[in-house]
């Protein structure tokens, strides 16, 4: 058995129910069965894709994407998603790391064709919405595909995805997670969301990162559930699209829900339809979980990271929701606890690194040997994320281990400052992160994006921090910005921070 056997089986039950609508468009479980089968055959006949061969795909969300992941599955053959945000330098270099047989892109992004031709002057490319110059479109290519689309010896333990962390230093890496992986990953997500075949999922996150792709979007697939699948995120069209579609379950990030709470819609949408919202990604600020719990909606919190698929802690639905600081205890198909230094496991509520062991954790960094050997220790993977662990098993996420100052010996933790100063209300955003400093070793310095229209200053900012923490916390300066460099699903990246606040 392998992953795409959850979609027949599912088309077998309930062909004609909707399993996903995109676009106006929708896809009943048998259409989209068929043609998982049927880019699986074209993969394999045509373009020569075996077992642990790689297939990329550089897109905004769309069906092609998920029928191209099964169609994976059921080969035994590996996935690259590909951030479209990258340059397309960076696109080159996790195409030419993973070595991959066959593109699948949209037009939008064909200017790494000439770049995959040096690299890779044997990949070919099939074009999702385009005939790419010496390639085919999807449509083309499934009519040429025969046979029964399948590998020997592909099950469970096949590696699925190869999905490249944004790494703050040195080239990205990339996660190799296996079949089961996402299998566990969804029974997890049903326990978190008690997910069933009625419910109806809206993914506006980009199916590129585990997040958009895991949390609930494939476990919905596996249960027989439907997904309606935006291109990408826009406040409006999300807005929209939960009184018009009527979903049950989504997922947004600290700044998608920003956007949508602040959007002039907000509070005259339609939300009843929703019987919870997934929240993660980073650390969430109290006051935003507040501004959709306050329509009476409850709000989730799940933690994990790309080499956890990414489900590794959460709360669930119908669980103890009054903890908003915490995000959950350890998932039902995994491990997790906070280590010390030394490695053992760090006591109860002392602040320690995260690990996790479980079916749900990554197999293996693709062609890193060293830096697999640097994050697996006997089975469990060490996140590089700081928590503590309350008595009765609650985690509570503080920060980055990197992100970390150490100010005259005293930890400071970014996320602890950055939450005080958004409970300004002048503040629209805020990154912390360490300078170096003579005296003190480091010393904090706090980048502001400050609402439309206000004019806080300096002053103003430390006098609200300093009535809620200890002196040393307080940012010996503030850096007033339009904008923080952001990845992909909105976490801001405090390695270019430092980089900026080392600067002469």
């Amino acid at each position: 058995m392998d992953l795409s056997d959850l979609i027949a089986r599912n088309a077998a039950f309930t062909p004609d129910k909707p399993a996903l609508h995109f676009a106006g468009a929708t896809l009943s479980y048998a259409a989209f069965d068929a043609r998982i089968v049927a880019l699986a055959r074209v993969l394999k006949a045509h373009y020569g894709v075996a077992r642990g061969d790689r297939v990329a795909i550089l897109s905004l969300n769309r069906p092609d994407y998920l029928v191209a992941l099964y169609a994976c599955a059921r080969l035994g053959a590996m996935l690259v998603p590909l951030n479209w945000r990258l340059a397309v330098a960076e696109q080159r270099f996790i195409l030419s790391d993973a070595a991959v047989k066959v593109l699948l892109l949209e037009e939008a992004f064909a200017a790494v064709l000439p770049q995959l031709a040096q690299a890779l002057p044997q990949a070919q490319a099939i074009g999702l919405d385009f005939v790419p110059p010496g390639g085919l479109s999807i449509e083309a290519a499934l009519a040429r595909g025969d046979g029964d689309g399948r590998n020997p010896h592909v099950d469970l333990a096949a590696p699925l995805l190869i999905v490249y962390t944004s790494g703050t230093t040195g080239r990205p890496k990339g996660a190799v997670l296996r079949q089961e992986a996402l299998l566990w990953n969804g029974v997890m997500s049903q326990h978190m969301h008690a997910l069933t075949s009625d419910d109806h999922v809206l993914t506006v996150l980009p199916l590129f990162h585990v997040g958009g792709l895991n949390i609930q979007t494939t476990p919905a697939l596996h249960h027989g559930a439907t997904v309606t699948l935006h291109a990408r995120f826009a406040p409006d069209a999300t807005l929209e699209a939960i009184a018009r579609e009527r979903p049950t379950l989504t997922v947004l990030v600290p700044a998608t829900i920003q956007a949508v709470t602040e959007h002039p819609s907000w509070q005259s949408t339609d939300l009843s339809s929703l019987k919870a919202v997934a929240t993660g990604s980073s650390i969430v600020p109290p006051p935003l979980m507040a501004r959709i719990g306050e329509r009476g909606v409850p709000v989730l919190q799940v933690y994990g990271a790309t080499e956890t698929c990414p489900i590794a802690i959460y709360t669930r639905l119908g669980g103890d929701l009054s903890r908003p600081e915490s995000t959950g205890l350890a998932g039902l198909a995994c491990e997790a606890k906070v280590i010390g230094e030394d490695g053992r496991e760090a006591p109860h509520d002392v602040i320690g690194e995260i690990a996790v062991r479980g079916p749900n954790v990554f197999f293996e960094y693709w062609g890193n040997a060293e830096a697999t050997r640097a994050a697996l220790h006997d089975g469990w993977f060490r996140t590089g994320d700081l928590a503590s662990r309350s008595a009765d098993g609650y985690f509570t996420v503080r920060d980055r281990k990197t992100n970390m100052i150490i100010s005259g010996g005293e930890n400071i933790y970014p996320a602890e400052v950055e939450r005080v100063l958004l409970e300004h209300p002048d503040v629209a955003d805020a990154g912390v992160v360490g300078r170096p400093d003579p005296k003190w070793q480091e010393v904090a310095v706090a980048y502001v994006m400050l609402r439309p229209g206000c004019a806080c200053d300096a002053e103003a900012l430390k006098a609200h921090v300093a009535v809620q923490l200890a002196r040393f916390k307080v940012p010996r300066e503030f850096v007033f910005v339009d904008e923080l460099p952001r990845t992909a699903l909105g976490k801001v990246q405090h390695f270019v921070l430092r980089r900026g606040a080392a600067a002469p």
